[in-house]
C-alpha cells in the first residue's frame, strides 16, 4: 500500500492529524469520529514514509482488545511483522519493561502478577497474620487505600497520616508491600508504580527508552490517572512527540482515578500548538448527535467540540414514562420484541442503566417473556473458578514461593490438609521469615496431615521437573492430568462446563503462542492476569445486551434504551452536591446517548422500587437539557407531574416567575437539613404563606414545606 492510498478516504481533520510533523499533538476525538483509524493510520504513515522504524514507536491503550485491534489494522495496511512492536496497555507495557529489567527493578525474574481477587486474598492473609480486626479494617477498604495511593505514586512511607485510622492503614500498606516482595508478586497498580520508580532512578535506562521511542501515541487519554501521565512524561521527555488522542466529554472514570484535567495539563505542559478536533461522526444519525451536543454544552469545563454527521437527521428520540418501574420494564421488553420483529437483531440492541440494582425488574420481564439476554460484564474466562485453580498450579510450577497460589490449591482437590495444618505452615513461615512453600518443604506437621503436605510438595516438584523442556500446551496438559483437576470435575454432577473451560485453557495457550514474543509459562501467566483486567463480553447466541452505562463505553448499537432517567438516579444522588460530580454524570449521559446508531429511547418511571423502598421520582434534569424538538413522547401519563410538564410550565405560566417572594424556581435542586437533597416540583401561596412541594426521593418522598421555616438552600 502506497502512502497516497494509505490516506485515501480520510476527512480533512483526520488527514491533518495523521500527517502532523513530529511534535506534541492533542487530538480531540468525538464519539464515532474514527479515532482508531486515525491512530493506526498515523502509525502506518510514519512507518511507510520512513520517519521511524517499528521499534521506534510506543502506542499505549487501556484494553488488550484495543491493542489487538490496532495491531490487526496495521498488519492489514503494511506488510510488516508487528509482533515486536511496543503496542499494548499501560499495564502490559510496564510488565514488558519490568521483565526486561527485573534486577534493576528489584524483582525476581519470574515475578507473578496479582489480579484484583488475588490481591484481596493476599491482603486478607496479611491481616490474619497480624491478628487485625477485619471489621475495623476491612480488606476491601485496605485494598482501595493501597491502590489509591499507588495510583497517586505514593509508597507507604510517603503517605501522610493525619489521624490514627489512616496511620494504621499505612502500617498495613507497608506490611502488604513486604509480603508482596517476599513472594515476588506485584499487583496491577504496582506494575505502573514500579516501572515509574525504575525510570525515575535509572537515568541511563530512561535515556535509552527516550532515544528509542521517537513517537509515543496514547489512546483514550482522558482516562489516564495522575501516575500514568507522569509515567508518560518521564518516558517520553519534554521534547517528545506525544500523540494524545482522547475526548474530555467521555471522561467517566473519576472513581478509578482518571483525571480529565490531564488533557488540559498536557496542552499546557507540551505547548500544544494546535488541537485537532475530529467532529464528523460516522456512527449516529443527526438527532442523536444534536441531543448529545445540547446536553454536554451544560458542562462548563470542557475543551469544546460539536459532533455532526452527513447521514441525515433520522428519527426523533422516543420518550416513555411509566407509572412504575414495572411499567417501564414492560414497555422496554415489548419495544425490544417489536424491533426484533421488524428485523433488528437482539445483539444490536442494548438496555443501559445507571445502577446495577435497576436490572432486576428488567431481567424478570425478559425471563417471563422468554427473551434471550446477556448481562454484559459477568465472569470472564480467566476469572472462572476452575481456571483460577489451574492457573494457581501453573504459578506454582513457575514459582513455588507464590503463597497465594499455594493457598488456593494446597487442598484442592481435597487431599486431607485442613485449616489447622495450613495455619501451622503459615505460623512456621512467619516465624522463620520464609515462604509457605519453604515452610511446607521443611515439614507440614505429623501423622496423616503431615503426609498429605509431603504428598502435595512431591506433586508440585514432580510437575516442575517433568515440565522442563515441554512446550506451553504440553505443560498445561501435564498440569491438568497430574493435579487432579480433570478427575475432580469429571466426578462433579455439573462439571461438564468446567471441563470445557479447562480444555479451552489449552486453546488460550495456543492462541497466546501465535501472538506473543515471550513463549514461556511465566509470559502466559502474565498474559492471563492482564486479560483478566479487561471487560469483554462473551461470544454467544443472539441476545439482548444489558449493562451499566459505564460498561457501555466503547460499544455501539442500532437501538439503545437509556432507563431510569430520574433525579437521584441519573444523575445519581451522590453527585448533585458536587459540581464536578454532576459534570461527570452529564458526561456519562453523553456517553450513553452516543452509543446509539439509529434509534434512541429515553425512559423513566414515576415510582421505583430500589433497595427495598419505593421512591417517587421527578424526571432527570438531563431530559430538560435536550431540546423539545428532538423528542417524541410516546405517552402522557396523568398520574403525577413530570419534569417535562414542569419545564413547559416554566416556559408558559412561570416564564419570568420564580417561586413568589423567593429566589427559588420549579425544577431547582435544594438542600434540607433533615431530608437531604430534593427537587422543587410545585409551589403555592405568597409571602409568609408561601410553601413549596419538594420531591426528596428515597424514604422521604414528596413533602410540602413552608419556605419561612424550612431553611432550604440551593443544592
Amino acid at each position: 500500500m502506497t502512502s497516497r492510498s494509505l490516506l485515501e478516504g480520510l476527512n480533512p481533520e483526520q488527514l491533518a492529524a495523521v500527517t502532523l510533523p513530529k511534535q506534541a499533538a492533542l487530538i480531540l476525538a468525538g464519539a464515532g469520529s474514527g479515532k482508531t483509524r486515525v491512530l493506526t493510520t498515523r502509525i502506518a504513515w510514519l512507518l511507510q514514509t520512513g520517519q521511524v522504524s517499528p521499534q521506534g514507536i510506543l502506542a499505549v491503550t487501556f484494553t488488550n482488545k484495543a491493542a489487538k485491534e490496532m495491531l490487526t489494522r496495521i498488519s492489514a495496511m503494511l506488510p510488516i511483522n508487528t509482533r515486536g512492536m511496543w503496542i499494548g496497555t499501560f499495564h502490559g507495557i510496564c510488565n514488558r519493561m519490568l521483565r526486561a529489567h527485573h534486577r534493576e527493578a528489584g524483582l525476581p525474574e519470574a515475578f507473578q502478577i496479582l489480579d484484583s481477587q488475588d490481591q484481596l486474598s493476599l491482603i486478607k492473609r496479611v491481616l490474619k497474620a497480624l491478628n487485625i480486626d477485619d471489621e475495623k479494617y476491612p480488606a476491601k477498604q485496605l485494598q482501595h487505600f493501597i491502590n489509591g495511593n499507588k495510583d497517586a505514586g505514593l509508597r507507604a512511607v510517603q503517605v501522610l497520616a493525619h489521624d490514627e485510622f489512616t496511620r494504621r492503614l499505612t502500617e498495613l500498606y507497608a506490611a502488604y508491600e513486604q509480603q508482596c516482595q517476599r513472594e515476588g508478586a506485584v499487583d496491577f497498580a504496582e506494575l505502573l508504580l514500579r516501572c515509574f520508580e525504575l525510570l525515575t532512578r535509572n537515568a541511563m535506562l530512561r535515556e535509552h527508552y527516550r532515544e528509542r521511542f521517537q513517537h509515543v501515541l496514547v489512546d483514550e487519554f482522558q482516562d489516564t490517572n495522575r501516575l500514568q501521565y507522569q509515567w508518560l512524561q518521564l518516558l517520553a521527555g519534554e521534547q517528545a512527540a506525544i500523540f494524545a488522542v482522547g475526548d474530555d466529554d467521555q471522561s467517566i472514570y473519576a472513581f478509578r482515578g482518571a483525571l480529565v484535567g490531564n488533557m488540559f495539563d498536557f496542552e499546557r505542559d507540551y505547548h500544544v500548538k494546535n488541537v485537532i478536533k475530529l467532529e464528523q461522526n460516522y456512527r449516529s444519525y443527526g438527532n442523536i448527535l444534536d441531543a448529545a451536543n445540547a446536553l454536554i454544552q451544560h458542562n462548563g469545563t470542557r475543551l469544546g467540540k460539536n459532533l455532526w454527521t452527513s447521514a441525515g437527521a433520522g428519527q426523533p428520540l422516543k420518550v416513555y414514562e411509566g407509572a412504575t418501574d414495572l411499567d417501564e420494564a414492560a414497555f422496554l421488553v415489548e419495544e425490544v420484541r417489536q424491533l426484533q420483529r421488524e428485523g433488528t437483531a437482539l445483539q444490536d440492541m442494548a438496555i443501559l442503566y445507571r445502577s446495577n440494582a435497576q436490572s432486576r425488574v428488567i431481567e424478570h420481564q425478559l425471563f417471563s417473556l422468554g427473551v434471550p439476554y446477556r448481562v454484559y460484564g459477568g465472569l470472564r474466562f480467566f476469572e472462572r473458578q476452575e481456571i483460577k485453580h489451574a492457573l494457581a498450579y501453573l504459578r506454582l510450577m513457575a514459582n513455588p514461593d507464590d503463597d497465594g497460589a499455594l493457598l488456593r490449591v494446597i487442598n484442592f482437590p481435597t487431599r486431607g490438609i485442613g485449616a489447622r495444618t495450613i495455619e501451622g505452615i503459615q505460623t512456621n513461615a512467619r516465624l522463620s521469615g520464609a515462604s509457605l512453600w519453604q515452610a511446607a518443604c521443611a515439614g507440614g506437621g505429623t501423622g496423616r496431615s503431615g503426609a498429605a503436605v509431603a504428598q502435595f510438595v512431591g506433586l508440585v516438584e514432580g510437575m516442575r521437573s517433568r515440565s522442563e523442556g515441554l512446550t506451553l500446551p504440553e505443560q498445561i496438559e501435564l498440569m491438568l492430568e497430574q493435579s487432579g483437576l480433570q478427575t475432580f470435575y469429571q466426578a462433579e454432577k455439573d462439571g461438564e462446563d468446567r471441563l470445557d473451560n479447562l480444555n479451552e485453557l489449552m486453546n488460550a495457550a495456543m492462541n497466546y503462542l501465535a501472538e506473543a514474543e515471550d513463549r514461556s509459562l511465566t509470559g502466559f501467566l502474565a498474559h492471563a492476569s492482564l486479560e483478566a483486567g479487561d471487560h469483554q463480553a462473551d461470544a454467544g447466541a443472539d441476545a439482548l445486551q444489558l449493562m451499566t452505562v459505564h460498561a457501555a463505553k466503547g460499544l455501539e448499537f442500532n437501538a439503545v434504551f437509556i432507563t431510569g432517567l430520574e433525579e437521584g438516579l441519573f444523575p445519581h444522588d451522590n453527585s448533585v452536591l458536587d459540581p464536578t460530580g454532576l459534570e461527570e454524570e452529564r458526561r456519562l449521559m453523553y456517553v450513553a446517548i452516543t452509543r446509539a446508531r439509529q434509534k434512541l429511547y429515553l425512559t423513566m418511571s414515576q415510582s421505583r422500587m430500589l433497595h427495598g423502598q419505593t421512591r417517587y421520582n421527578v424526571t432527570s434534569r438531563f431530559l430538560t437539557e435536550i431540546p423539545d424538538k428532538l423528542l417524541h413522547w410516546l405517552n402522557k401519563p396523568a398520574a403525577a407531574p413530570k419534569l417535562a410538564t414542569l419545564a413547559s410550565r416554566q416556559s408558559t405560566r412561570y416564564a419570568t416567575e420564580s417561586v413568589t417572594g423567593s429566589s427559588f424556581r420549579i425544577g431547582q435542586s435544594v438542600l434540607h437539613t433533615k431530608f437531604g437533597v430534593g427537587v422543587i416540583i410545585d409551589y403555592e401561596g405568597k409571602g409568609s404563606d408561601a410553601r413549596v412541594q419538594v420531591n426528596f426521593g428515597g424514604s422521604h418522598g414528596v413533602k410540602w414545606l413552608m419556605l419561612e421555616f424550612a431553611k432550604l438552600s440551593p443544592a
